[in-house]
């Protein structure tokens, strides 16, 4: 008698409408194209970004001898093209925002991670992530009104618009990231690691700095080249308040005097150039350069990443 039943009760279960199945396998296709559509044009856009790039400023690399290109003089005016000044001068400022941006970068994400209780944390990790937001024009104005005279008034120096100066609001554009990232990496070490060091007598801090940061190093240079990369592509900010003069930051005071980076150039002089002159392509020969630049920065860091996606660090 059981049989019998059981043959009842599944001819009334209803079997999936063959246009549902249908629909619903149209729909998945249409929604996976989409994303590999949306996918592939970001890939895309950066190409025709470079291919731009290629296509105004490889004129100036044919129309201007590399002796003059490279040179330690940018007047173009004079017909004199000279990106070194502006090259060293991003270098100059980007290297120094890192320095500063490092240790501080690194020492909050160890405090909000490893030190701070629970309720601070779910506080400073939003109030991180909105310093991000702080648009750049304003902290260049904060920088221009505050930074640089007191710089001027305590360093004795002519003006407080100089390489420090850039450097400083640079490192502080660059925290957010650095902090966040970091953060990151620190919260993926396994627990065990902790664990293991305590049990093995270290203290606290000691776990911290020679396991726990030790552990997440590789998220911590990535942190490091996304700041570097955030700092050295900085326009509006640093074309307040560094002075811009397109000078070689060779000397011993070179931090403390004005210089010009590749990005204050390129926003300066874009608006007044004539199209298609030699100094037009010089301009886009400067994005090309820095084009190139923050790539190589993406190149370095992009080991870090993998490795830590090999290990499972990232979550």
């Amino acid at each position: 008698m059981l049989i019998p039943t059981r043959l009842a009760r599944l001819r009334k279960i209803r079997r999936p409408r063959s246009s549902s199945v249908s629909w619903g396998r149209w729909t998945e296709f249409l929604i996976e194209s989409l994303i590999r559509i949306l996918g592939l044009s970001t890939i895309g856009f950066v190409l025709l970004i470079f291919l731009f790039l290629l296509k105004e400023g490889v004129p100036v690399f044919l129309r201007v001898t590399p002796a003059n290109l490279f040179g330690a003089r940018w007047y173009p005016t004079f017909d004199l093209f000279g990106t070194m000044p502006l090259l060293l001068g991003s270098v100059l400022v980007t290297v120094t925002a890192i320095a500063i941006a490092l240790p501080l970068g690194v020492a909050t994400a160890v405090f909000v991670r490893e030190v701070a209780p629970g309720w601070a944390r779910e506080i400073l990790k939003p109030m991180i992530e909105v310093l991000a937001g702080i648009p750049s024009v304003v902290l260049g104005f904060f920088g221009m009104t505050l930074v640089a005279p007191l710089i001027r008034t305590t360093l004795g120096a002519p003006t407080g618009l100089t390489a420090f100066t850039g450097a400083l609001i640079l490192a502080y554009m660059s925290l957010p990231t650095i902090i966040s990232v970091a953060e990151d990496a620190l919260d993926a070490v396994p627990k065990s690691y902790r664990d293991a060091g305590l049990a093995m007598g270290a203290t606290q801090w000691q776990t911290i700095w020679r396991v726990v940061v030790p552990a997440a190093r590789s998220g911590i240079i990535t942190a490091v080249m996304l700041g570097m990369g955030r700092a050295i592509g900085e326009t509006m900010a640093v074309m307040m308040v560094t002075g811009n003069a397109a000078r070689l930051p060779l000397s011993l005071d070179a931090i403390f005097r004005p210089v010009r980076t590749m990005t204050a150039t390129i926003a300066a002089e874009m608006g007044e150039v004539a199209q298609g002159s030699t100094h037009y392509h010089a301009l886009f020969g400067i994005g090309i350069i820095l084009f190139l630049v923050t790539f190589v920065i993406n190149l370095v860091a992009a080991p870090a990443i993998f490795a830590k996606r090999r290990r499972g660090g990232l979550r």
